[in-house]
This record gives C-alpha cells, sequence and structure tokens, in this order.
C-alpha cells in the first residue's frame, strides 16, 4: 500500500485525524439565581425507546424557584428547535435575564446566540469540563432520570412525552424540594408573588 510503501522510505506517514466539533468557551463566572427569571439554565438527557432509538430531552429550569419549565423530548434537538422551546417559554413566563448551559455546540450555535441576543437575554456558557457550575440543572437532570427515564420503557416518542410530562407535574406541584425548606417549586414559586427580574 501507499502508506507501507511511504514508511519504508522514511516518508512522512499521514495520520488520520477525527474531525472535532468545536466547543465554546465560559463566557462568564457563575451567576447566582437572585429571584424568578434571574438564571434560567438548560441540558440535554439521552435516553432510547424500546426498539433502541435514541430519545433526546432538553431540560429547562428556574434555578431560584428550582421550577422544571420544560421538558421537551423528541428523536434529535436542533438549534431551531431549542429556539422555538425558548420562545414558548418567554410568552408564557417572560424573559429571563440570564441562560446558562453547557458548552456543546447545540447551545453555542449562532443561530440560538444571535436569536437570544436579539431578545436582550445574555448567554452564559459553563466552563468546559465543569458541570458543576451548571449544578441546579445536572441535579435536576439526576432525579429525572432517577425518578422518570430509569423507570419507565418507552415505546415511543408520544409516550415518553406523556410520561415525562405527567412526571414533571409531580416534580413541580407535588414533590418537596430541600432546597426550599420543604416547599414544591411551585409552592415557592407562588410564594416569591410579584418578585421579577424588573424587580430585583
Amino acid at each position: 500500500t501507499v502508506r507501507r510503501l511511504r514508511k519504508r522510505e522514511g516518508l512522512q506517514v499521514v495520520k488520520k485525524t477525527r474531525k472535532r466539533r468545536p466547543l465554546g468557551k465560559s463566557t462568564t463566572v457563575p451567576t447566582r439565581a437572585l429571584y424568578p427569571n434571574h438564571v434560567w439554565s438548560y441540558d440535554f438527557v439521552h435516553d432510547e425507546t424500546t426498539d433502541g432509538r435514541r430519545l433526546k430531552c432538553l431540560t429547562v429550569l428556574d434555578e431560584y424557584t428550582r421550577e422544571g419549565l420544560t421538558i421537551d423530548c423528541a428523536r434529535s434537538i436542533t438549534a431551531g428547535d431549542v429556539i422555538h422551546v425558548l420562545q414558548g417559554l418567554f410568552a408564557l413566563r417572560g424573559l429571563p435575564q440570564y441562560v446558562k448551559s453547557d458548552n456543546g455546540p447545540e447551545f453555542i450555535a449562532q443561530q440560538v446566540t444571535a436569536w437570544l441576543h436579539a431578545h436582550n437575554v445574555d448567554t452564559h456558557f459553563i466552563e468546559p469540563g465543569s458541570p458543576w457550575q451548571n449544578g441546579h440543572n445536572e441535579s435536576f437532570n439526576g432525579v429525572f432520570r432517577d425518578g422518570c427515564l430509569n423507570r419507565w420503557l418507552f415505546a415511543s416518542v408520544q409516550e415518553a412525552r406523556r410520561i415525562i410530562n405527567n412526571w414533571l407535574e409531580e416534580y413541580n406541584d407535588e414533590r418537596p424540594h430541600g432546597a426550599l425548606a420543604g416547599l414544591t417549586p411551585k409552592a415557592f414559586a407562588a410564594q416569591c408573588g410579584g418578585q421579577s427580574q424588573q424587580a430585583a
């Protein structure tokens, strides 16, 4: 082969290198949420249906109230899908001041970043390899996996969405949260009353 001949003649052997997608860089010191809608965080959780096909879940959390704002479930989730999910949440809940995520390509897509900035929402990316900087969302995802994904087998995307939505309602409405003095996220959010990003 050409490779063997080049090696025998002392010529440089060209090594194949795996192409890697660029990762984002940290854009800020981690920000602690001080009021509702101050800091949202989001991430992906992966699972599969019983036929072995991939499921991808986009989880979005209000870091102050600890509410799971949504869990979007699909076979794949693109930058356009992330925008669609956030657009629905903005219309329903108002705009956060910051959106925090890891440095994966889905969240540093120019399309998403430009859209958020056009809505005057700042984007914060955690340091590469530092999941603890997104600790609230990591904790939520762990509870989601233990309490839902690891307990159910999903035959389809539709079934997964139904079960996941039911779990999210239970999480927000019925599950006491240790960081909220035993209140549920929904009860704590109601207790916050009129607090908002403008009030801080």
